[in-house]
């Protein structure tokens, strides 16, 4: 790898504590539809897909469409839950401005809506380390995670070759994408199965604290 240069952060599960409050809505709903879906159920099929396949995927194991208004719904119903429960990853911030400070770039990028992303940054103090400018969604490439598009994307516009940059996932479709991007990518595994991440291609930390060491700052 060149010396590096960007650093890009997932969203979900890795700067905000979202994983849980967004599969408990999602199990809620599937189950009042009909498709009994536990927590662990919900971040076992779905967790780290867009929206779009979680809705195929849901479909198919119903046999029948959701109603019209089914996902509309459910994004109201996530961001109600996220505005009463959502907090930031422990050492997020601190992390994020060590890496920033050492004058090294870092943006988001993640399958969610760029509203999404903003409400969850907003909602947790995180905005002011990541300008809109320094955000990135899946919506904008032809195909999200665990394609390397959004990273590619994300390093283009930040400036950085895929080379120069380190991707902090958690999942292994987010992993998947970065190592098919060229970068490098570590695995956090707090919340997350470390053997799916560590078999996906990453280096697996358990803290946001062991990034300074990892990236040579500390």
């Amino acid at each position: 790898m060149l010396e590096v240069k960007l650093i890009i952060f997932d969203c979900d599960g890795v700067l905000v504590d979202s994983e849980v409050i967004s599969n408990q809505v999602l199990a809620q709903l599937l189950t009042a539809e009909g498709l009994p879906t536990t927590l662990v159920e919900a971040r076992r099929d779905y967790q780290g897909l867009l929206l779009a396949d979680v809705v195929n995927e849901a479909q198919a194991k119903l046999g029948r469409p959701l109603p019209p208004d089914w996902l509309a719904c459910y994004e109201r119903e996530r961001a109600a839950a996220f505005r009463l429960r959502l907090r930031p990853v422990r050492g997020a911030a601190d992390a994020v401005r060590l890496i920033t400070d050492a004058g090294l770039g870092a943006c988001v990028a993640s399958q969610g809506k760029l509203s999404k992303t903003g409400l969850s940054l907003h909602l947790t103090g995180l905005d002011r380390l990541f300008p809109e400018s320094a955000r990135f969604s899946a919506e904008s490439v032809a195909r999200g995670k665990p394609w390397p598009d959004l990273f590619l994307h994300a390093a283009k516009t930040m400036g950085a070759d895929p080379a120069q940059c380190v991707v902090v996932e958690d999942t292994p479709s987010g992993v998947t994408a970065a190592v098919s991007a060229g970068m490098r990518a570590l695995g956090y595994a707090a919340d997350s199965n470390e053997h799916a991440l560590r078999d996906a291609g990453a280096e697996v930390i358990y803290s946001l604290d062991q990034l300074p060491k990892l990236l040579g700052l500390g």
